[in-house]
This record gives C-alpha cells, structure tokens and sequence, in this order.
C-alpha cells in the first residue's frame, strides 16, 4: 500500500494510492483500520504534501563505509545518533532553500522508516512490528556549518532540510529493505548510488539501538544514513532521490530571498 497525505479546505488529509486513484483513509494510518473510503482524483492530478509530520526525526552518521571515508572519518562502533527538526520536512515538489549562513549545502539521499507503532527498548527481532513502512528521504546538510560547530544541529536543521516523500510504502519487512539500490541525481546526472545492503547497522538494528534511549512514537522518522558521493546544491539545481521498489523524490533548489 502507498500512503500519502494531501492538503484540503480542512487541513491535510491521508489518501492511499490505488489503481491510479487517490482515496480518503479516513481512519489514518496508526488506527489499525486502513480501509480506503472516497475518490479524491488521479495520482498526479493533485500535490502530495510530505506523507508524515512527525515528531521527531533521529537520523543515522557514518552508516556507510565509503561516505565516512569521503569526510576522513572512521566508522563508528555504534550508531552515530542526531536530530533533525520537525520544522525541517518538505514534500516532493517543495522546494530546498539555501540559507545564506552557509556556502556549501550538500544532497544525502537515504531510506526513511516511518514508526507506526509506539515503542521502547523493542527487541531488534521484531523490530519491523513497530514500523508502518518506508520512504524517501534526503538529509539536506549545510556542511560548511557541520563542520565548523562541535555538534550538527545548524548544519542539519534548517527549514526545507528534510524532504521526504512522495509515499510511505508499507508491507515491507527487514527482508524486503535489505538490499534496495538507492540513486541520487542531480539535474539527471547520478551523484550517489548504493544497496541498502551496503549499510554498516541495519534498520533493524537501528530500530532497537534508537529504542533503548527514546520512545518512539507514530510517524517518527529514522533516517538510516547516506552512501558516498554527496555533493553541492546551487540554485536552479533539482535534486532527485529514487529507492527501488519505494518511488523517487524530486526537489528543485533555490536560493534564500
């Protein structure tokens, strides 16, 4: 099942995607109860907002071995944890803004797990019974402010720094999200490209580290690291994050007025 969520005279509402139409899930996607109701339109025919506002985003550094090595930086022996502010998700089609405090906002493309169930100190084994499904994510990063600050709250937090989307695919177990290929393009030219295979913590593992130190509630995000080959964004640039089997993200960049 593909979830999203579009924006009505009421606010936003959850819709799934099926047979190319866009339907009401009235109950949302934590009830338990995903039964689609009414026909909003076609799949393209409205704009889908970010699928997931949530309350938090714990984010994952180093998880694979080449991006440390891009930054000269060793692998560390447990997951390497950050937050990245709710204030920061964007949907697919929104745009990514350079703030002028930085001179080098850089693409890190990665594999979003959407939490659809509350949890603490899950057990890494059943891990995937706490997630409603995956999705596309790109950690935007001001990595000239990374690097200057001795923590990366500036360089990792601002608005439009957490585009997400288009869908939350859902079904899928840590089996199914072991080795998908993930693919960055800018301006169609390929950036970054990986397997999912190639992470050094799995989500799953990820899923129980996370739990033993915070809650985790519905619609939290993990972001589960990025591969080599992160690069600049300019203005004028569309940065594009496509999983397999998962959909393709798309953002063009702009420049702060």
């Amino acid at each position: 099942m593909k979830i999203g969520r579009i924006s009505t005279t009421t606010g936003p509402v959850w819709v799934v995607e099926e047979d190319g139409q866009l339907l009401d899930l009235p109950d949302g996607p934590f009830s338990g109860r995903q039964r689609p109701g009414a026909a909003r339109g076609e799949v393209g025919s409205i704009r889908l907002l970010a699928p997931v506002a949530p309350s938090k985003i714990v984010c994952v550094g180093r998880n694979y071995v080449e991006h440390a090595a891009e930054h000269g930086s060793a692998v560390p022996a447990e997951p390497l944890l950050f937050l990245k502010p709710p204030s920061s998700v964007i949907g697919s089609g929104d745009a990514i803004v350079l703030p002028s405090l930085s001179r080098q906002v850089e693409h890190e493309c990665e594999l979003a797990l959407v939490i659809g169930r509350r949890g603490r100190d899950i057990p890494e084994d059943r891990a995937f019974e706490h997630v409603l499904g995956v999705s596309c994510a790109n950690d935007v990063t001001a990595r000239d402010l990374q690097r200057a600050d001795s923590q990366w709250t500036r360089g990792k937090g601002f608005d439009t720094f957490c585009p997400l989307g288009p869908w939350i695919v859902t079904g899928l177990s840590q089996s199914d999200v072991s080795d998908l290929e993930l693919v960055c393009r800018v301006n169609g030219e390929v950036r970054q490209q990986a397997r999912t295979s190639q992470m050094v913590f799995t989500p799953a593992h990820l899923i129980a580290y996370i739990s033993k130190v915070m809650t985790l509630e519905p619609g939290d995000l993990i972001l589960t690291g990025t591969p080599a080959g992160v690069s600049p964004l300019h203005p004028g640039d569309e940065v594009t994050v496509e999983i397999e089997g998962v959909g393709r993200l798309t953002n063009p960049v702009a420049e702060q007025n």
